[in-house]
């Protein structure tokens, strides 16, 4: 997918300062629409000095974020730095609903109770992106509930089911014979009416919220207010360079993360991915980017850029000190050391299989996951491969490791 970020620049006549912030903005992005008009809003801010409204509204469905969530979240710290409101909207009622958007069948809505344990779980993880001094905390049930059913029959009237069937994901289905709930036509508009209920001038969301952001646009103008821009990001690439991150695919890194395994798995991703992640998950600028990709071109290993994005993102979900930590453990682990700070595991049952003894230590997730990681010569004891699956570890204690980067302490004792 294209990233839009060389669209036209601001009219000369503008402050630097604008043109400033139309870069911030840009950097990264898929779209800016209408880029005229957010040019205008941030003339009028810097000339009243009133802060923008910049909305993101999430669907709590999960309680964990990883960083494909986080794209937009570092968009958000980016408008918020440069003066401006950010309403971190959780969406309780539409929650109730089930967003449609990319699904190919209906989604099953969540209970209160699950979506109000998902909703402090993401605003906690979501406040390390986030300055929460500065963040404005809102649930859309607060508007949504007091419509009624007179009210929600009148907000229903402000669009056609043929303009809903021009969606996508709607359209699709409609034509493969798949169902399409009446209740996931009125996700969009309530997402819509959510920009009318906060009065936003922006907001943000990933490429496949477009048709629901647009909506908010076309709602303002119905309720005669000035319509709020959109910004889409990109979706982000997961670990295995092909899918969108996801934790049903298993290539994410999880913000939660420690900081040893967040470093590793940043480098782990290839060389081209760096360059897609960079001007999403780096707060770089676009020309210090540019540079880092000249500099490769002109010899520069690349890894010490990919171990700059590492450092970055683990300094930032934890802090200098962590980061500088997890490289030299990563570093440690690569040239086949062993980290000074082992995780001590105490076990019992010796004499024990070599399997078990793997699994049991939390190195694999399955007795057939380890056997497969012995048959590799992935597993050794003090720095002895292993590759018996039928060896007895004997009672003592000593190094266990597989593969480069995991690694145990184990005390083991007879049962």
């Amino acid at each position: 997918m294209t990233q839009q970020t060389s669209l036209s620049t601001p009219p000369q006549e503008t402050s630097e300062a604008v043109q400033h912030a139309l870069e911030v903005t840009l950097k990264g992005c898929d779209e800016l629409l209408p880029q005229d008009a957010w040019v205008k809003k941030l003339v009028r801010h810097e000339q009243t000095g009133k802060p923008l409204r910049i909305k993101l509204g999430l669907d709590p469905t999960a309680p964990d974020i990883h960083l494909g969530h986080t794209v937009v979240l570092n968009k958000m710290r980016q408008l918020q730095d440069l003066g401006h409101q950010v309403i971190f909207l959780i969406g309780d009622f539409t929650s109730l609903i089930g967003d449609p958007s990319g699904r190919n069948q209906t989604r099953p809505p969540l209970t209160k109770a699950q979506i109000e344990a998902n909703a402090q779980t993401y605003y906690k993880q979501a406040s390390l992106v986030l300055d929460p001094a500065r963040t404005e905390i809102r649930y859309n049930s607060e508007w949504c509930e007091a419509l009624g059913a007179s009210g929600m029959i009148e907000l229903s009237a402000k669009y056609t089911v043929a303009r809903m069937m021009e969606r996508d994901d709607f359209d699709k289905r409609f034509k493969s014979g798949q169902s399409i709930g009446l209740h996931e036509f009125l996700y969009p508009l309530m997402q819509g009416y959510d920009s009318v209920a906060l009065k936003s001038d922006l907001e943000l969301g990933g490429t496949d919220q477009k048709f629901n952001l647009l909506m908010g646009r076309h709602l303002q103008e119905v309720y005669a207010q000035e319509p709020q821009c959109i910004l889409t990001m990109p979706l982000l690439v997961g670990l295995d360079g092909v899918d969108k991150m996801s934790k049903s695919k298993n290539n994410y890194i999880a913000i939660t993360d420690d900081a040893n395994t967040m470093f590793a798995k940043v480098l782990s991703i290839s060389d081209d991915l760096m360059w897609t992640w960079y001007p999403l998950l780096s707060f770089k600028s676009t020309q210090e980017i540019e540079h880092l990709k000249r500099a490769v071109g002109e010899g520069l290993n690349p890894k010490e850029v990919k171990v700059a994005l590492a450092m970055e993102i683990t300094q930032r979900f934890h802090n200098l000190q962590a980061a500088q930590a997890a490289q030299e453990d990563f570093q440690l682990r690569s040239k086949g050391g062993v980290p000074e700070n082992l995780v001590e595991v105490h076990l019992s049952g010796a004499p024990l299989g070599i399997g078990a003894l793997v699994r049991e230590a939390g190195l694999a997730e399955s007795g057939a996951e380890a056997n497969r990681l012995v048959e590799g010569g992935g597993v050794k004891i003090d720095g002895v491969v292993i590759k018996d699956k039928a060896h007895k570890c004997q009672e003592g204690t000593f190094v266990l490791q597989v593969g480069k980067r995991r690694f145990a302490k184990v005390s083991l004792k007879a049962q």
